[in-house]
């Protein structure tokens, strides 16, 4: 029975982890109506897990059920994009005070290296694939900053929230050629205050990078 019981967790989250893949591809997109058989479809995963998840989901505010609709993919609106951001600031900003105590040193220079690099190289060309590597230099970054609390109950809530981010970013806010040397430019001014072991810097250059972000979100 404890077998077949951790066999379903297992449906049940790789069913969760499809579906916020197939979220962040926009195979499934923000305000999409989808039935629990259409999950099964795109998932590739038992009606019982689908079924499993949902809940979860409604939990974390990436779906909700509509009378006489269904089940309706998150939204991306002004509360979300409010909320996502503040709940985020809260996190990272604990956490990069956290990272400049801890952050091996070895480990800081090369993300300031690899920024360099990435920020370099931006404004000669960007290539599609120069483009991809950046967003997840860039996703990678901040996971390991809140990391850096030791604390899985944080990291949780944190993953959570980065797919509302990403979300976001995917439906307004796509990090453009045009973008991308800006924000690398910012997550050095931050990893530069991290070398420096300032927290009080790091943490001002890390508020004013999520400012950036949660305006360009904005529209303003």
């Amino acid at each position: 029975m404890a077998g077949e019981a951790n066999e379903f967790q297992t449906l049940r989250d790789k069913a969760y982890a499809s579906f916020t893949e197939h979220l962040l591809a926009r195979t499934i997109t923000p305000g999409q109506f989808v039935s629990q058989r259409e999950l099964v479809e795109i998932t590739g995963l038992p009606l019982g897990a689908i079924r499993e998840m949902i809940p979860r989901l409604e939990a974390e505010g990436l779906i909700r059920t509509v009378p006489q609709r269904g089940l309706q993919v998150a939204q991306v609106d002004l509360d979300l994009i409010r909320n996502a951001f503040q709940l985020r600031l809260v996190i990272e900003r604990e956490a990069v005070a956290r990272y400049c105590e801890t952050a091996p040193q070895d480990e800081l220079e090369a993300l300031l290296a690899a920024h360099c690099a990435a920020r370099d190289e931006a404004e000669r060309w960007v290539m599609p694939t120069a483009l991809d590597r950046a967003q997840e230099l860039d996703w990678a970054f901040h996971d390991r900053m809140v990391d850096s609390l030791e604390n899985d109950l944080i990291s949780n809530i944190y993953r959570v929230n980065s797919v509302r981010i990403r979300l976001i970013r995917l439906a307004q806010t796509r990090m453009l050629p045009s973008l991308l040397p800006a924000v690398m430019g910012e997550h050095i001014a931050i990893i530069e205050a991290l070398l420096a072991r300032d927290a009080g810097a790091a943490v001002a250059a890390l508020e004013a990078h999520i400012e950036v972000a949660r305006r360009r979100a904005l529209g303003v």
